[in-house]
Formats: C-alpha cells, structure tokens, sequence
C-alpha cells in the first residue's frame, strides 16, 4: 500500500463502503425499512388520507437529519477544493531542523491539500479575482503538520486586529447585500486608510490574480516560521511550494466564460486522468542578524525577502493522487491549523501569525465541535506511538479513550517524551512592558509593489492593470474614497495614478505621503499617529480627555488642538 492511503483513517475508506454488495436500507438506528419513501398515516389502503404518525420513526428521523445537514461555512475560504496524497523529501536538511519529515531522503509523508478562494461564500465562483488559500496538511510520524499558506507571498495587513475588519471590506455590503464586484467602496476605502495593502493590491490586480487552476498556482508561508535542529539552533525560513505545471493564469474576460466551478473540475478530472499535479517544496532561510543587515522585517507580511540575497533551497516534491470519494467527509470537514506544528518547525513573533495560532483553532471548534481532531480526516495517523490525553467527552466524541484515567495519574500514566531541544533558546529573551501598538506607514511600504509593477509587469500587463483597477473601482461611487485611494497608488507609480485619476474622471488628490491622513495606521513620514489623524479628522470623535497618543504605543500624548 502506497504512502498515499497507507496511513489514512480507515474510516476514510468510503469506496469500499459504497460499493458493498450487502447493504440493506436501514432507519439510522440500524432497523431495516421496507421503503425508504413510505411513511405512516392514519386510513385505509383504499383511502390513506389521514394525519401523519409521530411514531414514524424513520420518517420524523430523515427530516430532522436534513434539517441540520449544514454547518457553518468557513467564515473565510469558504469555496474550495482538494485531493490526497504524498509529500517526498527530496533534500534531507537534518542540521536545520529535527522535523521528521526531512530527515532522509525518499521519505514519504500521506498530505491532504485543500485549496479555496478568500472572501467568497461555498457558492460562489472558483475564478473570483481574490488570493486562493493553499493549506496541506502533512500527516508525519510525530503528528500533523499543517501549512496554511496562500497563492500570494504577501497579504493585505501585518497588524492582526486590522484581520476581521478587512475581510468584512471583502464581503457582502451590510445595507446593500452587494459583494464589492457592485459595490467596490469598502473595498477601496480600506486601501485609502490602510496604505500598507498597496504591495498585495498590485499583485492581485496583475497578471497572477486569477489563476487558471489551482494545479497552475504557487503556494508560499507568508509568515516567518523557524526552523529547529536536535542542538536547538535554529533559522528564520518561508516555505514556497511551486507549481511543476507552471505558472498559468486567466484573463477577466476568459474567467467571466468559464464554470463557477471551473477548478474543483479541473483538478478532479487531471487526477481522474492519472496526471497527478505535483509541486516542488523549497525554502529560503536567515538568522535575525541577515535579516536586520538586509533591512528586513521577519514579521512583515506584506513583504518579501530579496531572492538573491536568501535564495531557494529544494525540500521535496508534494504530489496529489488521489481524488476524495466524500467532499463533505474529507474536504469541508478538513481542519487546518498553522498552530499544528511538529517538533522542528516553531512560529516566529509575526504578531499576524501569533494571532492565527489561536484564530484557526477556534473557528475549528465553532464550526465542527470540540472534538473535531477526531473527525477522521483530521485524526493523526502512522504515529509511531499510541495517543494519550486527557481531553475527554463534549460533542462529536469519536474516541473517549476508554478506560484509561481522565487525569494525569499515578495508575496508568502515559510516557512522557521531551521536546528535543531548549524551548528557551527558540523563543529569545525578551525585555520590556506592555505597549499598545500599532505599525506605521512609510515610504518603504510602496518599494516592493512599485518593483512589482514597474520591473515585473511587462507593457501589457501594466495596460491590463489599469484596465481592471480602473473597471473595479468605478463602482465606488464615492469621489473622496476614489481619490484616497488614488493618492495610495501614487506611491506606487505616478502615471498609474494619472491613468486611474483620468479613466475615473478625479480631478485631484494628494501627492505627498506627508499630508495624507489616514484612520488605519499611523504615518511614519509625517510623524503623526493614527489618533493624531482622527482627532485632526473627526475632533469630535475623539473625546476621551482631550488627549490622543502620540506614538506607537509608548505612553507619549499630545493635546487634541481646539476647533
């Protein structure tokens, strides 16, 4: 049996099950039903026509189970996909890290991808301009590595309480029940406050923003994760998964002809077909002190590191070979996490990241239950020891561990294996006190998406940005908001703005980046706070004492000037 089905639950073995020759029709509690459409009423066979039975068992049973077949949706990356399949090391790296899964080469790890749209509901279409999650989870011999990545290297945001408020801008409008392909002036009003997004804009308008199917597509970490060896050393990576079919993508005008469900097909039918997509994993990796030198922010996720000062090294080839036989079973049940780490792999202080960690796990337990690592696809599996905890009962409980204690006990205690190396060296010593902060926006922001679309885009691609930038923001039918928003993209490239400011008929905006204010961040280059912006637009929102801070949370304040 290969690595692919070898070490699944074999309560995954649904094929099986449906093609079993004895089954017989049966109520759910196993009692067999002459008919599933008969039901019982009062009358005579000649005249049934009285009331229905409550006592009908198999009947009031099949409706109430209806009733409930939904869960909630995921709230984001709710329309997706996925198969089955395996992960093999390729380039053994065991003086970077102890993971398991990369200690010798040819080691096969069982994975099971899941890939999604972002903002749009189980609905809606595969092709949606939007960045697609890309998530995998590895199924090692030290438990369940999940990575849940991106088809973008970089995201809108690097402050994590920004995250809720921006995808409500990604959703349906809360007055007209529009999504932002109507009513795009949340949407762009969220760039016009919260500049920072200009890196992810650019590369979602450019050529990569739809691509032609998920086997086409590239998935990257976007945090900063580190990597642990048996000595406890440890480095800063980002993981890049690359597409061995290439990088292929879609017009709007091709997308807008094409099946909602264009990429569930595709990769269903190539893996029906025997072409299984495969995918080459690599990694980049720094110390702190390369990073620093290079003027790098490990935590930033609207940026990325410089290829040619911290280059690809190959991990292993990811191939998916086997199609689900139940989506609901075995996709929308999957569970990702990015807090699913094995030893070897640790999170790094990305406060975005910090703030997944508990995030993932708590949509996890509103939309599936408490026990949702028991449902079978999330169950880990090929451990090469026995599980034992203490978590016991609550919904859903699949497997209560029998008789063994409920608490750890001197009776029957489980054994106990240490971590492998120093946690202290790997988190760092940190001094201080609490702070409230905030990031800042600066003219380095705008570096990294002014390459992008200067250096990266050929001629056409920069014309076909326009295009689309232009065609989406029309539907905003607030000059103040297009203007913000215009003034953002002037600091990417001015005749872009030009472009913009034209086809959308703005007859001014703000140029310099010193005298623009914005609510969402504050504005490194004019020194201002985002309080100082509010109190000087909106002095009567902002109340409190007449004070507002003055710095990025160090207990600094200033007074609000009287109106």
């Amino acid at each position: 049996m290969s690595a692919t089905t070898a070490d699944l639950p074999q309560t995954l073995n649904y094929a099986e099950e449906a093609l079993n020759p004895n089954g017989v029709y049966t109520s759910s509690n196993g009692v067999p039903v002459a008919h599933p459409y008969e039901i019982l009423r009062i009358g005579t066979e000649e005249h049934p026509d009285g009331p229905l039975l409550l006592q009908d068992f198999h009947h009031i049973d099949a409706l109430s189970h209806f009733d409930r077949e939904r869960i909630p949706e995921r709230v984001v990356h709710a329309k997706g996909g996925g198969a089955h399949g395996k992960f093999t090391c390729t380039h053994p790296i065991p003086e970077l890290t102890r993971a398991n899964l990369f200690s010798e080469k040819g080691k096969e790890t069982p994975v099971t991808a899941r890939f999604s749209t972002v903002g749009g509901e189980s609905g809606s279409m595969d092709q949606a301009r939007d960045p697609r999650g890309f998530s995998v989870k590895f199924r090692t011999e030290e438990g369940n590595w999940d990575f849940v990545g991106n088809n973008t290297p970089i995201f809108f945001l690097r402050d994590p309480a920004k995250f809720p408020n921006f995808i409500h801008t990604q959703k349906r409008n809360p007055q007209t029940n529009l999504t932002h392909m109507d009513d795009s002036t949340n949407f762009w009003e969220w760039l016009g406050q919260n500049p920072e997004s200009a890196h992810q804009m650019t590369y979602l308008f450019g050529p990569r923003g739809i691509p032609k199917s998920w086997r086409h597509m590239q998935g990257y970490s976007g945090h900063t994760f580190k990597f642990v060896n048996a000595n406890g050393d440890w480095v800063y990576n980002q993981i890049h998964i690359l597409s061995n079919q290439g990088v292929q993508n879609l017009s709007s005008e091709e997308a807008a002809g094409m099946s909602p469900d264009c990429h569930q097909k595709d990769l269903y039918e190539a893996i029906e077909r025997k072409e299984f997509p495969s995918w080459t994993v690599k990694y980049q990796k720094a110390t702190h002190e390369e990073l620093l030198k290079a003027s790098i922010n490990a935590f930033d996720l609207t940026e990325t590191w410089d290829r040619k000062k911290f280059p690809l090294h190959e991990l292993g080839q990811l191939e998916l070979n086997r199609n689900v036989e139940n989506y609901f079973a075995e996709i929308e049940q999957i569970a990702f996490n990015p807090a699913h780490l094995i030893s070897g792999i640790e999170p790094s202080a990305d406060p975005v990241l910090q703030s997944r960690l508990f995030s993932y796990p708590d949509t996890h337990r509103h939309r599936l239950g408490p026990n949702y690592q028991q449902i079978p696809v999330n169950a880990p599996t090929g451990l090469k020891y026995n599980m034992y905890n203490f978590q016991r009962d609550g919904a859903g409980a699949m497997t209560n561990q029998g008789a063994r204690p409920n608490h750890f006990s001197s009776l029957n205690p489980p054994t106990l294996v240490p971590r492998g190396y120093d946690i202290s060296r790997t988190v760092g010593s940190h001094d201080g006190h609490a702070v409230a902060y905030l990031s800042g926006v600066s003219s380095k922001d705008f570096k990294q998406a002014r390459e992008l679309y200067r250096r990266v885009f050929t001629e056409n691609e920069r014309a076909t940005f326009v295009k689309e930038v232009t065609g989406h923001m029309s539907t905003t039918t607030d000059k103040g908001v297009l203007a913000r928003a215009i003034s953002v993209w002037h600091q990417v490239d001015e005749d872009l703005a030009a472009q913009l400011a034209s086809g959308l008929k703005i007859d001014s905006y703000e140029k310099d980046l010193k005298k623009m204010r914005f609510i969402g961040s504050h504005n490194d280059e004019a020194g201002l706070t985002a309080h100082q912006m509010i109190a000087e637009l909106f002095p009567e929102k902002l109340k409190s004492d007449g004070k507002v801070s003055n710095g990025h949370g160090n207990g600094r304040q200033v007074k609000i000037a009287a109106r």
